[in-house]
């Protein structure tokens, strides 16, 4: 191919970005179950000869289009994921055009100076510690991971061991402490930097899945890492960090321990100066931080962030020198992160942070909570269970059994449904419905319908239209299992 053929199909694959972007509001969330059946013409031989470029960009739009979940739409509420920013998509083009690797200085002096500039307004901005070291991972797990890592190797220094280079084996011990209600990525956070899954102290939480402060353990030996959160996946809730802080400096020694907080999606709440000091007190107390890009900051995906508060252990721990890629007296990324090779993530933060600026992050987190909390007061009136204190973007929503049927007063033998099987038509209804989409979640051992609101679109139009599918929704579910009821006019 010559350079204008080039050219051609890069334009192509451009209109056809171009005409996803400009559609995805008008269609349905979710896909057409005829969309998904058509992702077959994928299954094809691998061609003994190349194909058309041009021709394969358009069977991947034409096909695999239609077959998107909408995520990058107004009206989608499942997990936490946000649509991206028009300013963040332009970057990562652009950036993708530059082919660029910020693992060092050398290899990319743009990334370099967008990654120090990053830097500065981030920890500006969510009021962190100004010499932390920022570095930029894959997601919020590897960004736990990373700092996890980092806190096992300097409280295994403080102990006198060296696990960088003697490894784990024969290591002295240290203990483990994490809240009832943390997040399965946390726990496999610890278990990839060999601390072990299951070999951790868990501390009880309250009904919102804060660690109870008052329950943590006495009389543990030498160091402890703790990891508390920031917006519990389910109800949003943040743990007591002014507590727990003060339980880890009250602790015998000089150096009783280390402060680690997950915050995948909550951490973003600290740029709303309202809800810093509401929810975040004593947070900027921790050692090390974790959060995503690509949940409430609206960047594309795989945009991890760990936030260190001393640099050196990060370094100790990640350096991969060698004669080629030497650790220099800047920062470079491949001595501070797990990967050596890695894209240069901070040039779109650095289009969305520029874009929106200190006073659009806090619209942005803003506006989510109020369409989170209209959205739970909508339904509330409309007759659902809201479970949880609306206190940030995230809303649990069960539809129990209505209060003059048998399931619901305890009798046995009626034929109606219980509130778990409800919630489950609720949420099937509301998939097959397509126009907005919720998932299940499993709180206190109950099903529930977990809403999201984490996109930069979504606005109290989008709020009150999702208010509307869930009722519309609701009321076909009980029209359908709770015939008898309905016909008395609940």
């Amino acid at each position: 191919m010559d350079r204008e053929d080039d050219l051609d199909v890069l334009r192509a694959a451009a209109a056809m970005a171009l005409d996803y972007a400009a559609t995805v509001d008008s269609r349905p969330v979710a896909p057409s179950p005829e969309a998904v059946a058509g992702l077959a013409a994928f299954d094809e031989p691998l061609p003994e000869a190349g194909l058309p470029a041009q021709a394969t960009l358009r069977l991947l739009h034409d096909t695999g289009s239609p077959a998107t979940m909408a995520t990058a739409g107004a009206r989608y509420f499942g997990f936490v994921i946000g649509a991206t920013l028009p300013a963040a998509l332009g970057a990562s083009w652009l950036t993708n055009a530059w082919d660029q690797n910020a693992a060092l200085p050398a290899m990319s002096p743009v990334a370099a100076r967008l990654h120090d500039v990053t830097r500065g307004w981030l920890l500006d901005l969510l009021g962190l510690p100004a010499g932390c070291a920022v570095t930029y991972v894959t997601g919020a797990t590897m960004a736990n991971a990373a700092c996890l890592a980092a806190a096992r190797d300097e409280l295994l220094a403080r102990l006198g061991w060296d696990s960088q280079a003697d490894g784990l084996f024969g290591a002295p011990a240290f203990d483990v402490v994490i809240g009832e209600g943390a997040h399965s990525t946390l726990r496999k956070s610890l278990g990839l930097v060999g601390l072990g899954r299951s070999r951790v102290h868990v501390v009880p939480a309250d009904d919102q899945g804060r660690m109870r402060a008052d329950a943590l353990p006495d009389g543990l030996p030498g160091p402890v890492l703790v990891c508390a959160q920031a917006g519990e996946v389910n109800t949003g809730a943040f743990d007591p960090f002014d507590e727990i802080a003060d339980w880890l400096a009250r602790r015998p020694g000089p150096a009783p321990g280390w402060l680690h907080v997950d915050g995948a999606f909550g951490l973003w709440a600290l740029a709303d100066p309202t809800r810093r000091d509401r929810l975040a007190a004593g947070l900027t107390r921790a050692d090390s931080w974790a959060t995503d890009g690509h949940k409430w900051l609206n960047v594309t995906h795989d945009c991890g962030l760990a936030f260190v508060r001393d640099p050196a252990p990060l370094r100790r721990t990640f350096t991969a020198a060698a004669g080629y890629t030497p650790a220099g007296d800047a920062f470079d990324a491949m001595h501070h992160t797990p990967q050596s090779s890695q894209r240069a993530r901070q040039i779109e933060v650095w289009a969305a942070l520029r874009t929106l600026g200190r006073a659009g992050v806090a619209d942005l987190v803003t506006r989510a909570c109020d369409a989170a909390a209209e959205i739970a007061r909508r339904l509330a009136d409309g007759g659902l269970t809201v479970v949880n204190d609306v206190v940030l973007n995230q809303v649990l929503i069960r539809l129990d059994a209505p209060p003059t049927s048998p399931a619901s007063s305890g009798a046995s033998g009626g034929d109606e449904p219980s509130g778990e099987a409800l919630t489950r038509a609720l949420i099937a209804e509301i998939q097959a419905d397509g126009r907005i989409w919720c998932g299940p979640t499993l709180w206190h051992g109950q099903t529930a319908m977990r809403l999201s609101v984490s996109s930069w679109k979504t606005g109290p139009d989008d709020a009150a239209f999702a208010a509307d599918v869930i009722l519309t929704c609701a009321a076909r579910v009980l029209a359908r299992l709770t015939p008898a009821v309905n016909a008395t006019g609940r």
